[in-house]
Protein backbone atom coordinates (compact mmCIF):
# COMPACT_ATOMS: atom_id res chain seq x y z
CA UNK A 1 0.00 0.00 0.00
CA UNK A 2 2.97 2.69 0.54
CA UNK A 3 4.34 1.61 -2.93
CA UNK A 4 0.84 2.91 -5.05
CA UNK A 5 1.11 6.08 -2.51
CA UNK A 6 4.65 6.61 -3.72
CA UNK A 7 3.31 5.84 -7.17
CA UNK A 8 0.72 8.33 -6.63
CA UNK A 9 3.08 10.97 -5.32
CA UNK A 10 5.16 10.65 -8.00
CA UNK A 11 2.30 10.99 -10.45
CA UNK A 12 1.12 14.11 -8.93
CA UNK A 13 4.83 15.39 -9.22
CA UNK A 14 5.07 14.94 -12.48
CA UNK A 15 1.70 16.73 -13.21
CA UNK A 16 2.86 19.73 -10.70
CA UNK A 17 5.99 19.69 -12.84
CA UNK A 18 4.86 20.24 -16.24
CA UNK A 19 1.88 22.63 -15.28
CA UNK A 20 5.11 24.32 -13.83
CA UNK A 21 7.00 23.98 -16.60
CA UNK A 22 3.68 25.24 -18.93
CA UNK A 23 2.93 28.46 -16.51
CA UNK A 24 4.24 31.93 -17.12
CA UNK A 25 3.01 34.11 -14.54
CA UNK A 26 4.72 34.32 -11.40
CA UNK A 27 1.06 34.49 -9.76
CA UNK A 28 0.18 30.97 -11.02
CA UNK A 29 3.48 29.76 -10.12
CA UNK A 30 2.67 30.80 -6.52
CA UNK A 31 -0.53 28.74 -6.77
CA UNK A 32 0.89 25.91 -8.10
CA UNK A 33 3.35 26.40 -5.46
CA UNK A 34 0.98 26.60 -2.85
CA UNK A 35 -1.07 23.46 -4.37
CA UNK A 36 2.18 21.29 -4.13
CA UNK A 37 2.70 22.03 -0.72
CA UNK A 38 -0.66 21.30 0.29
CA UNK A 39 -0.34 17.71 -1.95
CA UNK A 40 2.82 17.19 -0.27
CA UNK A 41 1.82 17.77 3.66
CA UNK A 42 -1.45 15.61 2.86
CA UNK A 43 0.42 13.18 1.23
CA UNK A 44 2.82 13.07 3.92
CA UNK A 45 0.15 12.97 6.34
CA UNK A 46 -1.51 10.19 4.29
CA UNK A 47 2.02 8.43 4.36
CA UNK A 48 2.24 9.00 8.08
CA UNK A 49 -0.63 7.09 8.98
CA UNK A 50 0.54 4.59 6.89
CA UNK A 51 3.81 3.76 8.12
CA UNK A 52 2.19 3.72 11.41
CA UNK A 53 -0.65 1.32 10.31
CA UNK A 54 2.88 -0.74 9.17
CA UNK A 55 4.03 -0.33 12.52
CA UNK A 56 1.00 -1.25 14.66
CA UNK A 57 0.66 -4.40 12.15
CA UNK A 58 4.47 -5.15 12.22
CA UNK A 59 3.86 -5.45 15.84
CA UNK A 60 0.93 -7.46 15.55
CA UNK A 61 2.80 -9.74 13.34
CA UNK A 62 5.62 -10.03 15.93
CA UNK A 63 2.87 -10.50 18.90
CA UNK A 64 1.19 -13.43 16.68
CA UNK A 65 4.34 -14.94 16.02
CA UNK A 66 5.34 -14.68 20.07
CA UNK A 67 1.57 -16.08 20.63
CA UNK A 68 2.52 -18.74 18.35
CA UNK A 69 6.26 -19.80 19.78
CA UNK A 70 4.00 -19.79 23.36
CA UNK A 71 1.86 -21.93 22.47
CA UNK A 72 4.25 -24.53 19.88
CA UNK A 73 5.97 -24.04 23.42
CA UNK A 74 3.19 -25.22 26.01
CA UNK A 75 2.25 -27.95 22.93
CA UNK A 76 5.71 -29.27 23.10
CA UNK A 77 5.70 -29.42 26.55
CA UNK A 78 2.27 -31.38 26.86
CA UNK A 79 3.71 -33.50 24.28
CA UNK A 80 6.70 -34.19 26.44
CA UNK A 81 4.56 -34.57 29.66
CA UNK A 82 2.09 -37.03 27.41
CA UNK A 83 5.26 -39.01 26.63
CA UNK A 84 6.18 -39.49 30.38
CA UNK A 85 3.00 -40.61 30.92
CA UNK A 86 2.97 -43.14 27.91
CA UNK A 87 6.04 -44.38 29.33
CA UNK A 88 5.11 -44.48 32.98
CA UNK A 89 1.95 -46.04 31.59
CA UNK A 90 3.90 -48.59 29.71
CA UNK A 91 6.28 -49.20 32.67
CA UNK A 92 3.68 -49.96 34.83
CA UNK A 93 2.14 -51.97 32.59
CA UNK A 94 4.88 -54.45 32.64
CA UNK A 95 5.57 -54.39 36.05
CA UNK A 96 1.51 -55.72 36.04
CA UNK A 97 2.86 -58.18 33.69
CA UNK A 98 5.56 -58.73 35.95
CA UNK A 99 3.61 -59.38 39.02
CA UNK A 100 1.04 -60.93 37.10
CA UNK A 101 3.34 -63.78 35.96
CA UNK A 102 4.88 -63.86 39.31
CA UNK A 103 1.27 -64.62 41.27
CA UNK A 104 0.53 -67.53 38.32
CA UNK A 105 3.87 -69.02 39.35
CA UNK A 106 2.96 -68.56 43.08
CA UNK A 107 -0.83 -70.20 42.45
CA UNK A 108 1.08 -72.86 40.23
CA UNK A 109 3.82 -73.37 43.11
CA UNK A 110 1.19 -73.28 45.31
CA UNK A 111 -1.24 -76.04 43.64
CA UNK A 112 1.84 -78.52 43.31
CA UNK A 113 2.82 -77.78 47.21
CA UNK A 114 -0.86 -78.75 47.95
CA UNK A 115 -1.36 -81.93 46.02
CA UNK A 116 2.27 -82.84 47.30
CA UNK A 117 0.59 -82.61 51.02
CA UNK A 118 -3.00 -83.79 50.08
CA UNK A 119 -0.11 -86.96 48.51
CA UNK A 120 1.77 -87.10 51.65
CA UNK A 121 -1.19 -86.69 54.03
CA UNK A 122 -2.60 -89.83 52.45
CA UNK A 123 0.25 -91.87 52.14
CA UNK A 124 1.02 -90.67 56.44
CA UNK A 125 -2.48 -91.57 57.10
CA UNK A 126 -2.10 -94.97 54.86
CA UNK A 127 1.55 -95.93 57.16
CA UNK A 128 -0.21 -94.86 60.49
CA UNK A 129 -3.04 -97.28 59.37
CA UNK A 130 -1.01 -100.10 58.89
CA UNK A 131 0.98 -99.15 61.92
CA UNK A 132 -2.04 -99.07 64.16
CA UNK A 133 -3.22 -101.95 62.53
CA UNK A 134 0.87 -103.38 63.15
CA UNK A 135 -0.36 -102.06 66.87
CA UNK A 136 -2.85 -103.75 67.92
CA UNK A 137 -1.39 -107.10 65.93
CA UNK A 138 1.85 -106.45 69.02
CA UNK A 139 -0.61 -105.80 71.45
CA UNK A 140 -3.12 -109.06 70.88
CA UNK A 141 -0.15 -111.25 70.19
CA UNK A 142 3.06 -110.06 71.82
CA UNK A 143 1.38 -108.23 74.70
CA UNK A 144 3.04 -104.81 73.56
CA UNK A 145 1.77 -101.46 74.04
CA UNK A 146 3.41 -98.18 72.38
CA UNK A 147 3.12 -94.79 73.65
CA UNK A 148 5.05 -91.35 73.31
CA UNK A 149 6.09 -89.51 75.74
CA UNK A 150 8.81 -87.10 76.86
CA UNK A 151 11.56 -85.86 74.37
CA UNK A 152 9.66 -87.04 71.34
CA UNK A 153 10.26 -90.97 72.83
CA UNK A 154 8.41 -93.84 72.39
CA UNK A 155 8.21 -96.31 74.77
CA UNK A 156 8.09 -100.08 73.97
CA UNK A 157 5.62 -101.72 76.98
CA UNK A 158 5.34 -105.81 77.06
CA UNK A 159 3.51 -107.74 79.32
CA UNK A 160 2.58 -110.93 78.91
CA UNK A 161 6.26 -112.06 79.81
CA UNK A 162 6.13 -113.34 83.29
CA UNK A 163 3.40 -116.32 84.02
CA UNK A 164 3.39 -115.46 87.25
CA UNK A 165 2.46 -112.02 86.74
CA UNK A 166 1.47 -111.27 83.44
CA UNK A 167 0.55 -107.76 83.48
CA UNK A 168 3.94 -107.09 85.02
CA UNK A 169 5.53 -104.48 82.49
CA UNK A 170 8.68 -104.70 80.83
CA UNK A 171 9.91 -101.75 78.96
CA UNK A 172 12.45 -99.83 76.51
CA UNK A 173 12.44 -95.95 75.29
CA UNK A 174 13.23 -95.43 71.58
CA UNK A 175 13.90 -92.50 69.70
CA UNK A 176 15.78 -91.10 66.58
CA UNK A 177 18.79 -88.97 67.06
CA UNK A 178 20.70 -86.29 64.82
CA UNK A 179 21.88 -88.72 62.19
CA UNK A 180 18.16 -90.35 62.09
CA UNK A 181 19.25 -93.62 63.29
CA UNK A 182 17.42 -95.61 65.82
CA UNK A 183 18.21 -94.97 69.73
CA UNK A 184 17.62 -97.52 72.81
CA UNK A 185 17.55 -96.38 75.98
CA UNK A 186 15.71 -96.97 79.57
CA UNK A 187 15.00 -100.57 79.73
CA UNK A 188 13.56 -102.26 82.84
CA UNK A 189 14.49 -104.37 83.59
CA UNK A 190 18.08 -103.37 82.40
CA UNK A 191 18.99 -105.62 79.11
CA UNK A 192 22.89 -105.89 78.25
CA UNK A 193 21.59 -107.20 74.94
CA UNK A 194 20.25 -103.61 74.02
CA UNK A 195 23.53 -101.92 72.29
CA UNK A 196 23.69 -105.17 70.44
CA UNK A 197 20.18 -104.88 69.05
CA UNK A 198 20.37 -101.74 68.29
CA UNK A 199 23.47 -101.95 65.85
CA UNK A 200 21.27 -104.83 64.34
CA UNK A 201 18.44 -102.62 63.70
CA UNK A 202 20.83 -99.70 62.37
CA UNK A 203 22.20 -101.96 60.13
CA UNK A 204 19.00 -104.05 59.03
CA UNK A 205 16.13 -101.79 59.26
CA UNK A 206 14.09 -104.95 60.29
CA UNK A 207 12.55 -103.68 63.42
CA UNK A 208 9.60 -106.73 64.09
CA UNK A 209 13.05 -108.76 64.03
CA UNK A 210 14.35 -106.25 66.76
CA UNK A 211 10.75 -105.99 68.46
CA UNK A 212 11.32 -110.09 68.84
CA UNK A 213 14.84 -110.14 70.00
CA UNK A 214 14.10 -107.52 73.16
CA UNK A 215 10.98 -109.53 74.16
CA UNK A 216 13.17 -113.35 74.15
CA UNK A 217 15.41 -111.19 76.23
CA UNK A 218 13.58 -109.84 78.84
CA UNK A 219 11.59 -112.99 78.96
CA UNK A 220 15.22 -114.83 79.58
CA UNK A 221 15.72 -112.62 82.30
CA UNK A 222 12.27 -113.97 84.25
CA UNK A 223 13.36 -117.68 83.93
CA UNK A 224 17.14 -116.78 84.83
Amino acid sequence: MVEDELALFDKSLNEFWNKFKSTDTSFQMAGLRDTYKDSLKAFAEKLSVKLKEEDRMVEMFLEYQNQISRQNKLIQEKKDNLLKLIAEVKDKKQELEVLTANIQDLKEEYSRKKETISTANKANAERLKRLQKSADLYKDRLGLEIRKIYGEKLQFIFTNIDPKNPESPFMFSLHLNEARDYEVSDSAPHLECLAEFQENVRKTNNFSAFLANVRKAFTATVYN
